[in-house]
């Protein structure tokens, strides 16, 4: 019994969609790979796949399980990479990319030290708001923000930030301070186009959760362009502290209803793959998961 190539053995059929399929895959006759599918099912006391002549579908054990076999097998990958990898010098080009507010607020500073420590590392930085695809552009590793969407993809969690919402001392002036979230439908609200949950904002307070759809009057898909156009008094903004908090400090900026938050974004190292993790990558993460 070798439960990891059982696993392996599953998880290829529900990737290939067959038995001849995940045999290719495996370089094993279809013989072999429908015995250790079977044997697994055997040892656990369920079936994971429902098997007709047309297709294969997952049962509702086979999907938790296939989860678990995925998040075990991507474990063991790693604790081997690290291994074999640990004597390794950090050496190449590395290509990284960023958001663009936080890569020059918060990232920008480091990268200087980064290579203090690595000098046989080159950096290659991009700076761009949008998700890019890291596969298909060859990027290294790329630092997130926010609720990460479920793919193949790896993430580390490094820091996390606040969201403030803020107006500038004039605005308030002018338009009064809210005391409840859902006076905010009647305020001007400055968005960030790509934030999550568009035009319905979800905060906790005293009593409990609070959601409320606002209507914005600008939109930017830069957050500093966001930040900006608060201070200049066209209405209130919810951003990260890293980019806002300077200005609250200094009282160009107001928070406003601070016994309401909203979630705070987690802030994500996140690259391809965990198989053989080269040094200069896994450099970055560790440089970055201890900086920041």
């Amino acid at each position: 019994m070798n439960p990891f190539l059982e696993m392996q053995t599953f998880i290829a059929v529900v990737d290939a969609g067959s038995f001849v399929g995940a045999a290719d895959h495996l370089d094993l006759s279809k013989a072999a790979v429908s015995r250790h599918v079977n044997e697994l099912e055997t040892r656990l006391g369920v079936r994971l796949l429902h098997r007709t002549t047309r297709r294969l579908s997952l049962t509702a054990e086979g999907e938790v399980f296939l989860l678990r076999c995925r998040e075990l097998l991507a474990d063991l990958e790693e604790a081997e990479a690290e291994a074999s990898s640990a004597s390794d010098t950090a050496r190449g080009l590395l290509r990284v990319n960023v958001p663009v507010s936080y890569g020059m607020r918060k990232l920008a500073p480091l990268w200087g030290e980064f290579r203090e420590r690595h000098p046989q590392v080159d950096l290659d930085i991009t700076l761009a708001d949008r998700v890019a695809d890291l596969v298909e552009e060859g990027i290294d590793l790329a630092v997130r923000i926010g609720t990460l969407s479920s793919s193949s993809l790896v993430a580390r969690k490094l820091a996390v930030a606040r969201l403030v919402m803020c107006a500038s001392p004039d605005y308030l002036d002018r338009h009064g301070t809210p005391d409840h979230p859902e006076q905010l439908r009647n305020h001007a609200i400055i968005a960030y186009s790509y934030w999550s949950g568009g035009d319905e904002w979800h905060l906790q307070g005293p009593e409990g959760t609070v959601s409320v759809r606002v209507s914005p009057c600008i939109r930017s898909n830069n957050g500093d362009t966001c930040r900006a156009v608060a201070v200049s008094g066209q209405g209130i903004v919810m951003q990260p502290d890293f980019l806002v908090g300077d200005d609250v400090a200094r009282g160009t900026l107001v928070e406003v209803l601070p016994e309401y938050s909203a979630s705070e974004l987690g802030v994500y190292a996140v690259y391809p793959t965990r198989r053989h993790i080269a040094p200069k990558v896994r450099a970055l993460i560790d440089f970055l998961g201890e900086r920041l």
